[in-house]
């Protein structure tokens, strides 16, 4: 088969590629990162590049010679660091409930001191270690494998039978996973991981302390093969497709984990556990596992519970005996991630009414206390993540987001790193709904008053739009757009309440996680009908209570194994299911609902 050179211009790099190649692969081999929202299918128009000055995409642009490519800044993905970034991101009250479970972390390091062997005293070499083990923390059965049984006889002559004993809780047992000469209890680390359809975040943590060590945030990868689950599982369906997003998501997580440890000069090999929390469909890919079926009736995943494994089958750069642990998920839409998020924030141990409130792509919602639990998933789309939007973009520098409409309908703007604006960003574009609906730019209905004599408001081809700042602007499309998504989290609430014949006023306590939510504004949110116009006070943003969760379970074998109760105990409503839910839904397609009974206290 011909190959052909590829150069892109812009950013000085040239790659060989077979005849027939798109370019938007080519791209991505060459290590330049395009912005596919559509993963590829040609719909979203993101990929834009010129070929000889003529601009088309480059996902449908196939090599048949060689090319010289011009990539245009807007076109690139956007790999700047989030905005919410390690101490903000873990902020809430998930931190004050580390001690709720007791500190037994899933991987330890016991000293062990034997006995030689003697005539009178002939125990096996692992029975001596187990022993030592067993006498420290009084479990039941301790076993380990070949591997360690190969050098054990060696290691604990050489070391005078002082050894350290790396033991991991699996099921009801502890398995040694390894043995090593001295006394080496110090260095023992792990990760907690939350694999979110936009971001992958992740903690170094001190497993003899409990120190978070460090945080790091970056945007999954995976998004340069489509924008939300839907889109990635059609591209994993695809010759090589599963194999590219499950080396996408494990290039994030390996380099967190090489950027931690070595900020922390921590030697790769005492890392020795790794927790990990995330939606099913995240799950699957970074275990490599097809994800097809999720996306087709009845919508059945390969599994919800992933048995711990040894890390390096999943390609997880730390000691290679080490394990990987995986938060169990509830059903397709509603996973690990939210399992995770209820037991950062308490909800399955209370006697109270709680509300959970997951937004992101794939708003997950949980109702209950330690009596019943049921959750849902609202289908709300990555619009509130800046996707899908005409000047929508992640929260990272640049982008706008918050904003103040004067009387003179000029838009006041504060964006993230204070520069200047480029975009907007979830937080952004929900006060500037607010702000339309208060100077009456947008009725209830979402459209743009074209009566309103303002330069700010501009007719298109394909309707009305608002200037915010320079270019930036917000579309008919992108308020319909965002008027769904908001009906999606507001009416999927509903749902639940009513399935349990509760009022609102009943739930006491209604937890906000997520990084959108560390700038939500609540008076805007429920404003625009995003949230139910409930007493403010008993609204609480508790962070990325996944990663939290994942931290917790992490610490404590506990934590980990009331995750799965917790699953069990959580039942899943299907929202398309239930009666009367789709009337909901199209009464929320308002600002902020056809009912205004329901948002007493908004005035317009």
């Amino acid at each position: 088969m011909k190959e052909f050179t590829i150069n892109f211009t812009a950013q000085k790099k040239k790659i060989k590629v077979a005849q027939g190649t798109d370019l938007l692969t080519a791209a991505i081999k060459s290590g330049i990162m395009v912005h596919a929202a559509c993963g590829g299918s040609g719909l979203c128009g993101k990929c834009k590049v010129f070929v000889n000055k003529k601009e088309v995409l480059a996902c449908q642009t196939i090599v048949e010679s060689g090319l010289d490519v011009n990539v245009p800044k807007e076109s690139l993905e956007i790999r700047a660091k989030l905005a919410h970034e390690s101490e903000e991101f873990t902020k809430g009250v998930v931190l004050k409930r580390e001690d709720a479970f007791n500190f037994s972390p899933l991987v330890r390091k016991i000293y062990v001191e034997s006995p030689k062997p003697t005539q009178d005293d002939n125990l096996s070499d692992l029975d001596r270690i187990c022993t030592g083990v067993s006498h420290k923390l009084n479990n039941v059965h301790i076993s380990t494998n070949l591997s360690n049984l190969k050098h054990l006889s060696e290691i604990l002559r050489g070391s005078d039978f002082k050894v350290t004993a790396t033991v991991a809780y699996k099921d009801d047992a502890l398995d040694i996973i390894t043995v090593e000469p001295g006394d080496t209890t110090k260095a023992n680390y792990g990760f907690a991981f939350d694999i979110g359809t936009t971001t992958v975040a992740g903690q170094l943590i001190d497993l003899n302390n409990k120190n978070i060590l460090g945080t790091r945030i970056a945007f999954n990868k995976q998004a340069l093969y489509g924008s939300d689950v839907i889109t990635r599982i059609i591209y994993a369906s695809n010759s090589e497709g599963l194999d590219k997003l499950n080396e996408a998501v494990l290039d994030n997580i390996n380099e967190i984990i090489l950027d931690l440890s070595g900020a922390e000069s921590i030697a790769l090999s005492d890392v020795y556990c790794i927790v990990f929390a995330g939606n099913m469909t995240m799950m699957h890919l970074l275990l490599k596992v097809d994800p097809t079926n999720i996306r087709k009736a009845p919508y059945i995943p390969t599994t919800l519970v992933f048995e711990t494994i040894h890390a390096p089958e999943a390609g997880i750069e730390i000691n290679p005996r080490g394990i990987a642990a995986f938060l169990p998920g509830v059903t397709t839409y509603v996973g690990g991630d939210i399992v995770s998020g209820v037991i950062a924030c308490g909800l399955a141990e209370s006697d109270e009414l709680s509300l959970l409130i997951d937004i992101g792509t794939n708003g997950e919602i949980v109702l209950g206390n330690k009596e019943w639990m049921i959750g849902a998933a609202a289908s709300a789309g990555p619009a509130f993540e800046g996707s899908g939007l005409e000047c929508g973009m992640k929260a990272v520098k640049g982008a706008i987001q918050r904003a103040e409409i004067d009387k003179d309908l000029n838009a006041r703007v504060v964006t993230i790193g204070d520069g200047k604006p480029k975009g907007i960003c979830g937080s952004g574009y929900i006060d500037l709904l607010c702000q339309m609906l208060k100077r009456g730019v947008i009725g209830k209905n979402g459209k743009i008053n074209s009566d309103l004599k303002s330069g700010n408001i501009r007719k298109t081809e394909v309707g009305y739009e608002f200037v915010v700042a320079g270019n930036i602007v917000i579309t008919e499309d992108d308020i319909e757009n965002l008027k769904r998504s908001k009906g999606a989290i507001y009416s999927a609430i509903i749902a639940l309440l009513n399935k349990v014949e509760k009022p609102l006023g009943d739930i006491r306590k209604i937890y906000i996680a997520g990084g959108f939510g560390n700038y939500l504004n609540i008076e805007n949110a429920v404003l625009i009908g995003l949230l139910p116009d409930a007493d403010r006070s008993r609204y609480e943003f508790i962070g990325n209570s996944s990663l939290a969760g994942a931290r917790m379970s992490l610490l404590s074998r506990d934590a980990f194994m009331k995750a799965h109760e917790i699953y069990k105990n959580i039942t899943y409503v299907d929202l398309g299911s239930e009666p009367n839910y789709m009337d909901e839904y199209v009464a929320s397609l308002f600002f902020p609902h056809t009912d205004l009974g329901r948002f007493p206290s908004v005035r317009l």
